[in-house]
């Protein structure tokens, strides 16, 4: 390093610190898990890259609702607890891909189809409305499609989880077993890594929404629904991008296996070496029946017009998964078996917390005016500043535990909630005059989402991590999928509230007849502010009460155990 000729030696000396001190902090958050990554690792990331591009259509989507569909904020939260329910069926699918292991390549094919039928679907809409209206309704049709796509991304995470588990090698280079702390970090950042690869989706995703809306605000609405078509086309890559992660595979697997060939190995030794199972598991009729007869239960109650079905079939599948939970576990030790149920439990309720719904959404576009295009970059924000907190918080969550983690999380999410609250009673009128216009609505939602976007990748890690880590070889994939199921529902509860907080706290758009251009729904904000300290105070008591009875019980639970 080159100093001035006129900085004196303790000034060079303190800049020589500091920049050490910088480069040790790159190379053991940043380059360290760079080091790391191996060929072998690219397939599942795919796939979970896959998953991250997702989110493509996520402000089309929102836009094509709002100008539209005449859905309700209500009607949209309710459709939302049905959409996160296939979530729960990865406990049968993750048993699944355990039993079959050599044709899990297959189950992504399944899923890209799913998730190609529920584009296509929005494809029409956009570009054939008329035929497609005379078939069903564009409601219905929405519908389908919300509900499809969820299906094709739960069989293709359920794959993934189970194929991070096949990209870390258990030999070397010479055929050696890997030692088992190696193992065990290897499989630490697998899951670090299938977070950032979901994010960089999120980011791409951000980026292209940017550059499709540049100069939405001057568009007319044929104008508009010509990008939303272009969108929803170009999110055909989704599907594609998660089966090369299969043909990689494929090709990475054979090639291994020339290289072991050539090292003079035959080839059943070469089949025992690449085995990611040591043995196959034997079926547990306990998971495939009570997964089953829980998608029957769902299928019934959903197709039953009962004023209660989402509760109903909430509360059947949560008592089937803790039964499920429970037979999954009974084989650890009390301690373990306790820490898991313990921190499922402290996620599950921080994940529960219902949210304002569409209707916040709605008000920003509204009343701020935040267009498709400013949305956008929110969300690239938030992509880009999620993907460096991993990297930054990546210590903080190796070296302290899940649950003072979660509590860290539950106050930050609190605090960074008080803009919108602010907002709403026109903090930002008073900021932009103060500031001369500076910093307004838009600054004080950029700075916002920059401090508040890192949170909700950052609280998935840990939990993976440690499932990764301790569940049986034979049955990573089925551990993967249970607590998911578990960790799913509670978002499925969130909705569930969500759709309470917006019967409470009523917040309509408005909607006009699309032949008359005739007012049917005017808007009205003016129970959001109700809503969104009711949601803030939530989120905070919730998961900070759930910590204190986990932390306060777990002890004792342990010892009754110990002694029984």
């Amino acid at each position: 390093m080159q100093f001035p000729e006129d900085q004196s030696p303790r000034d060079r000396e303190s800049i020589a610190t500091h920049a050490g001190l910088v480069r040790q902090w790159l190379d053991a958050n940043i380059l360290e898990l760079g080091r790391q990554v191996r060929l072998s690792y690219l397939p599942p990331l795919m796939v979970y890259l896959a998953a991250g591009i997702s989110g493509l259509t996520g402000i089309v989507g929102t836009f094509f609702v709002k100008e539209y569909l005449g859905l309700s904020a209500e009607f949209l939260a309710a459709l939302g607890f049905w959409a996160m329910l296939p979530w729960a069926m990865k406990m049968p699918m993750g048993h699944l891909v355990d039993l079959l292991w050599r044709h899990k390549g297959r189950l992504i094919y399944l899923g890209a189809g799913l998730v190609a039928l529920s584009l296509l679907i929005m494809i029409g809409l956009l570009a054939k409305p008329t035929a497609m209206r005379e078939i069903m309704s564009p409601e219905a049709w929405y519908v389908l499609s919300v509900l499809l796509a969820p299906m094709g991304y739960v069989i293709q995470d359920t794959v993934a989880d189970a194929m991070t588990v096949e990209a870390v090698p258990r030999v070397d280079d010479a055929g050696h077993p890997v030692p088992a702390e190696q193992l065990k970090l290897a499989h630490t950042t697998m899951q670090t890594l299938g977070r950032v690869a979901i994010i960089s989706g999120t980011l791409l995703v951000a980026a292209v929404n940017v550059l499709m809306f540049s100069g939405v605000e001057s568009m007319s609405l044929e104008q508009k629904k010509d990008i939303y078509l272009e969108i929803y086309r170009l999110a055909l890559i989704i599907p594609a991008v998660s089966i090369g992660g299969v043909w990689l595979s494929e090709i990475l697997k054979h090639r291994e296996a020339r290289r072991l060939a050539a090292q003079g190995f035959e080839t059943d030794a070469i089949q025992r070496l690449q085995a990611t199972q040591i043995e196959t598991p034997e079926v547990n009729w306990w998971i495939l029946g009570g997964s089953l007869g829980f998608l029957a239960f769902s299928i019934v109650m959903g197709l039953a017009d009962f004023k209660f079905s989402a509760e109903i079939v909430f509360a059947g599948s949560m008592g089937i998964v803790l039964f499920l939970m429970r037979q999954l576990t009974e084989n650890l030790s009390p301690d373990a078996r306790l820490e898991l149920l313990g921190t499922a439990a402290v996620i599950f309720v921080f994940r529960a917390v219902p949210t304002s719904g569409a209707g916040s959404t709605w008000w920003m576009i509204d009343e701020l005016g935040f267009d498709q295009q400013f949305l956008s970059k929110l969300s690239l924000l938030a992509s880009a500043l999620a993907l460096f907190g991993m990297f930054v918080f990546r210590r903080f969550m190796a070296e302290r535990s899940v649950i003072y983690v979660f509590g860290a999380l539950t106050v930050a999410g609190a605090v960074l909630y008080l803009p919108n609250i602010a907002m709403f009673y026109g903090f930002h009128h008073w900021t932009a005059e103060l500031t001369h216009g500076v910093v307004d609505a838009r600054a004080i939602a950029l700075i916002d989402t920059a401090l508040e976007s890192p949170l909700g990748q950052i609280a998935m890690i840990p939990m993976l991590t440690w499932i990764a880590r301790s569940a049986p070889s034979a049955l990573k994939a089925t551990y993967f999928a249970v607590m998911a199921a578990f960790t799913n529902l509670a978002l499925s509860l969130s909705q569930l509230g969500t759709k309470y907080m917006n019967q409470i706290f009523t917040v309509t758009r408005e909607v006009q007849d699309s032949a008359t251009g005739a007012i049917k729904v005017p808007a009205d904000y003016s129970q959001l502010g109700e809503l969104y300290v009711t949601v803030a105070l939530l989120g905070l008591i919730l998961p900070l009460t759930a910590i204190y009875l986990v932390q306060r019980n777990a002890p004792l639970l342990a010892k009754q155990e110990a002694r029984s």
